[in-house]
C-alpha cells in the first residue's frame, strides 16, 4: 500500500479524482478554495467584531478548515513517513538553467538557496520570502481567491473571473520565471 502511495500516479487518475471530490462540492453547493480560510480563522478568532470584512457566518465554513487540517497532517505524513529521501525529479534542462542562476542540484524539495535557514537569516532571504508572502497573499485575497480556487473550483463552475485570473496566473508566473526570476538571483 505504502508504494501505491508514494509513487508518481497518472495524470488521467489524478485528473478523475479532482473531478470527482468537485463533482462533490458542487453537489453539496461547496466551493474549494485555501485562501478564504485565512478569512474563516480571523472571523472565527473574533475580527468580525472590528472588520466588516470578516463579520460572516464563518461556521458555515468549519468544512474547509477540517480540509486544511487534513492538508496540514497529510503534509507532515508524506513529508516524515512516506518521504524516500530522494532529491525532487526534475528535468536536467531545469537543474542547468538553475545553476546558471547560482542555485545547486535538489537535495531536497525546495532549494536550499531560498529556504534553508541561513538564508532566512541574510536580509536578501528575508525579504523574498516576507516580501513574496506579502504579495501572494495581497494577491489572492485582490483576485477574490487562489490558485487553487480559480483554476480548479471557479472552472469547473465555468466563471469567466477564474477564467480570467487563471490567465493572469499564468503571465504572471511567466514574468516572474524569465524576468523577475533571473533579475533577483
Amino acid at each position: 500500500m505504502t508504494t501505491l502511495l508514494t509513487q508518481s500516479w497518472s495524470w488521467w487518475f489524478s485528473g478523475l479524482v479532482i473531478s470527482f471530490i468537485m463533482f462533490l462540492l458542487l453537489f453539496f453547493g461547496k466551493t474549494f478554495g485555501f485562501s478564504s480560510n485565512l478569512r474563516t480563522i480571523c472571523a472565527a478568532c473574533g475580527a468580525g467584531d472590528r472588520v466588516k470584512f470578516f463579520n460572516f457566518n464563518w461556521k458555515a465554513q468549519t468544512w474547509n478548515l477540517v480540509f486544511l487540517l487534513g492538508a496540514i497532517v497529510g503534509g507532515f505524513i508524506a513529508g516524515n513517513f512516506m518521504n524516500s529521501g530522494a532529491p525532487a525529479d526534475i528535468s536536467a534542462n531545469t537543474i542547468q538553467d538553475l545553476s546558471k542562476l547560482g542555485f545547486n542540484a535538489p537535495a531536497s524539495m525546495q532549494p536550499e538557496e531560498i529556504f534553508h535557514i541561513d538564508s532566512l537569516m541574510s536580509l536578501k532571504g528575508f525579504l523574498i520570502l516576507s516580501l513574496g508572502g506579502l504579495m501572494v497573499g495581497f494577491g489572492s485575497r485582490y483576485a477574490g481567491g487562489c490558485t487553487s480556487g480559480h483554476a480548479i473550483s471557479g472552472l469547473s463552475n465555468l466563471q469567466v473571473p477564474s477564467l480570467i485570473a487563471v490567465i493572469g496566473f499564468f503571465i504572471g508566473g511567466l514574468v516572474m520565471t524569465h524576468v523577475f526570476f533571473p533579475w533577483i538571483f
